[in-house]
């Protein structure tokens, strides 16, 4: 566990990591077709494509939540969070240009995918995030995103390896996946801040709890469906 997140709550970090480990996200099918060599280079190529439409689709859900939290002093982690996704406002360090620099290394053409070319689980993945930072409790919303960010950090660490070993790319080439390695922790962090009081006073505790499930769940069934949209 990164440090930075485990000083949100050793108890609230507990949970995220008993919630992630339940979820079977991080053993799914997809890491360990691509781990033990079984995924194609085009399958992965295309598949990660697909995964396009999420990056660029991220900071919608965190901007309805932002719209909902009431302070502005609790509205500033998930803000800086945005303005990091959309590169500190260069437009060439967005996190959609620097995943559309990683399908070129692939051996794609670098232009953005057609919007029709979504498939179902990518879709479907987007709409969960969406309906749960818009209609659940805010705290459930929060926890939902905090989750994928901190299990995001461990699953660009695997595909980084992954293509390493496999020969795709270089590391220089695995620019988006190395900067999510190292910030999606401090990331998750943040998110997790905002729902610590909830959880230590109890009140909040199964709105929290529902939040990091349906985040793990929603996160797991997007990459097992990957392969097969």
């Amino acid at each position: 566990m990164d440090d930075s997140a485990s000083a949100t709550s050793p108890d609230l970090m507990g949970h995220v990591d008993a919630c992630l480990a339940d979820s079977g996200l991080l053993q799914n099918r997809y890491f360990h077709r691509l781990m033990s060599g079984e995924m194609s280079l085009s399958t992965f190529h295309r598949s990660q494509q697909q995964f396009y439409f999420a990056v660029n689709y991220f900071s919608r859900p965190m901007a309805a939540l932002v719209m909902r939290i009431p302070r502005g002093n609790d509205r500033l982690g998930i803000l800086e969070n945005m303005v990091e996704e959309h590169g500190d406002f260069r437009s060439d360090r967005f996190h959609e240009a620097t995943f559309r620099q990683f399908l070129k290394a692939l051996g794609g053409s670098g232009e953005r995918p057609e919007a029709g070319s979504m498939q179902p689980p990518v879709h479907a993945f987007n709409a969960t995030l969406m309906s749960a930072c818009l209609s659940e409790e805010v705290s459930t919303g929060i926890a939902c995103l905090g989750i994928i960010e901190y299990a995001f950090a461990d699953i660009s660490s695997l595909i980084g390896t992954a293509t390493l070993e496999r020969g795709w790319l270089s590391s220089d080439e695995l620019v988006h996946y190395k900067l999510h390695k190292e910030i999606d922790k401090q990331h998750a962090a943040d998110f997790f801040d905002l729902i610590q009081p909830a959880w230590q006073a109890g009140h909040g505790k199964q709105q929290i709890s529902q939040g990091l499930r349906l985040g793990a769940y929603a996160f797991d069934s997007l990459y097992r469906n990957l392969i097969d949209g």
